[in-house]
């Protein structure tokens, strides 16, 4: 006997039951509590898992649009790609790899940066990418996040970066880690013209951007149980020798040693976002979106 379902294949008939063969994808397992999630609800939710809360990491593109008025993005400096200056080579060239990433998220490299409005405040805003090898820091990001600084300078508009990343692009060597400096004096002059430097932490933020530009915001927003720090707790374990507290480099336990100023759900976070924007910029950058 043949049974037909929209989207649910059947096997045979055994003793008068029938075993339904689940579609893939449509369930997922959340990593942090194992359970079972559909799929349509994480979406619906975020990807936030509705159970225990896990912040799942999103695109670039998508935390954007979570981030931003509708519409209101304009991307700059979109056309900045990387080159494989040092000829590197292993079980794949670093060009190759830029191509493949670069097939895979859609992006040039692991920042999208652009202007924005939130809530009707004008701001930029640079959002980085783990998708991208890892949201590693090279030539391109360094050189992205020091032009978008450089342009809320001379626009005269808040900063606004979201971080996650394994650290420093070591297929481009000591270019990539001078990147820490030179995002740093852009960040320096901005923070002198007097405007508002917000960094938003996500999972996980580590490494070479811990140590330049995550670390220099005027406020530091978190989301739940991102791993925020310079080595991992692995590493820094074994050359310590030494217990780790418990939730080590947790954006909680961050919260509660003062480097992070406010943990946020995902689903509030634009709109408090707008309310740091507006505290910050005393209504400088307001502008209202008339349509």
């Amino acid at each position: 006997m043949a049974i037909f379902g929209r989207n649910v294949k059947y096997s045979t008939v055994r003793q008068g039951k029938v075993k339904k063969e689940i579609p893939s994808g449509v369930w997922l397992k959340c990593k942090k509590c194992s359970e079972a999630v559909f799929k349509d609800s994480l979406s619906e939710n975020l990807y936030v898992c509705p159970k225990c809360g896990y912040h799942n990491p999103i695109s670039a593109q998508k935390r954007i649009e979570l981030l931003t008025d509708e519409g209101s993005f304009k991307e700059i400096y979109a056309n900045l790609e990387s080159i494989d200056t040092l000829k590197f080579t292993g079980t794949a060239s670093y060009h190759d790899k830029i191509e493949q990433n670069q097939k895979k998220t859609g992006m040039k490299d692991a920042i999208l940066c652009g202007e924005a409005s939130i809530e009707g405040f004008k701001y930029t805003i640079g959002v980085m990418d783990f998708r991208f090898l890892g949201a590693s820091m090279g030539s391109v990001v360094g050189e992205k996040v020091t032009r978008l600084t450089e342009y809320a300078t001379k626009k005269g508009l808040p900063l606004v970066i979201c971080t996650a990343s394994g650290g420093a692009r070591m297929y481009e060597g000591m270019l990539s880690l001078m990147q820490m400096a030179k995002t740093s004096a852009a960040l320096a002059r901005h923070k002198d013209a007097g405007l508002p430097y917000i960094v938003i932490l996500t999972h996980p933020t580590t490494a070479g951007v811990t140590a330049s530009y995550a670390s220099l915001g005027d406020l530091h927003l978190a989301e739940p149980g991102a791993l925020v720090g310079f080595a991992g707790p692995r590493v820094i374990k074994q050359t310590t020798q030494s217990e780790l507290p418990d939730g080590f480099q947790s954006s909680e336990f961050l919260l509660d040693k003062g480097f992070v100023d406010r943990i946020i759900h995902r689903k509030y976070l634009k709109h408090e976002l707008a309310l740091f924007l507006d505290y910050f910029s005393t209504g400088k950058s307001k502008k209202a979106v008339a349509k």
